[in-house]
């Protein structure tokens, strides 16, 4: 395939009492059959809230099933817990081998590798990062030994969590929206033995481009909802959306897109209702 064109969504937090959310994972899906890419990837969050209500992946997972187009899925903290991390309290809900075996048990992968149109994609499960669980050093070894098969191929890397918000040495005081340390040096490393040109994540509910030493990092906003300023400090764009790629060998194009009609639901008004 010469070219490949690939629609990522994040954050839909689908459950079936939200039904706001659901009208706006509509008007993404009757714009994903209009456009038909070849792939759809859902960086994570497909569910509002697996703790309180498990049902909530399999109603996800239903509305992903009716997609016209193949999808490919990746964890969110909604979806199986968060990371600990060094310098924050220790998140209310941790990611647990339990979760994430629920998570496989519904969505049937938590990490991928593919190749198409002289690229190399690879997926990770960025929760179960800093957690000391068995999973998480699988993941790594994994990595290494796909990353050794890429051959020269550029790589386009899909998670949850944003690597950093402007550099590898950054050190944010809210370290819970990005891949926490330790691990995410040891990440940047292994990557740095490639040729990595792309890293696409979701989660902080904010549409973000920027390009750091050759590599392109895209945060995807929630196709679900914003979270107002009060809650959250602005960095970037608030608005619900998705965003579109088309990949050629050795190049890549990006599209920032809003499907009609999706709306801008805030978070505070969506809990109040």
């Amino acid at each position: 395939m010469s070219q490949f064109r690939l629609t990522q969504i994040s954050d839909t937090h689908l459950a079936r009492r939200l039904t706001t959310l659901t009208e706006n994972f509509h008007r993404v899906s009757e714009y994903i059959d209009a456009t038909r890419p070849n792939l759809v990837i859902n960086t994570g969050d497909l569910a509002f809230d697996t703790q309180a209500s498990p049902d909530d992946l399999t109603f996800a997972r239903t509305l992903h099933a009716a997609l016209p187009v193949p999808c490919r899925y990746i964890p969110g903290n909604h979806d199986i817990g968060d990371n600990p991390t060094a310098e924050e309290p220790v998140p209310t809900h941790v990611a647990t081998e339990r979760d994430r075996q629920s998570f496989l048990s519904v969505i049937g992968e938590d990490r991928w590798r593919f190749d198409e149109a002289g690229w190399c994609f690879i997926g990770l499960n960025s929760l179960i990062m800093n957690t000391g669980l068995g999973c998480e050093a699988e993941q790594f070894d994994w990595l290494a030994s796909e990353l050794g098969r890429a051959g020269g191929k550029p790589v386009a890397l899909f998670i949850h969590k944003p690597l950093y918000l402007n550099a590898p040495d950054d050190s944010e005081l809210e370290q819970t929206r990005f891949v926490p340390e330790p691990p995410r040096q040891r990440l940047i490393e292994m990557l740095g033995a490639v040729d990595l040109r792309l890293v696409a994540s979701g989660h902080v509910h904010q549409r973000r481009d920027f390009t750091f030493r050759r590599v392109r990092h895209i945060w995807a906003p929630s196709a679900a909802f914003i979270i107002s300023d009060a809650k959250q400090e602005r960095v970037a764009l608030k608005e619900t959306g998705l965003v579109e790629y088309r990949f050629a060998p050795d190049a890549f194009e990006v599209r920032h897109v809003r499907a009609p009609g999706q709306a801008d639901i805030d978070l505070d008004t969506l809990l109040k209702n």
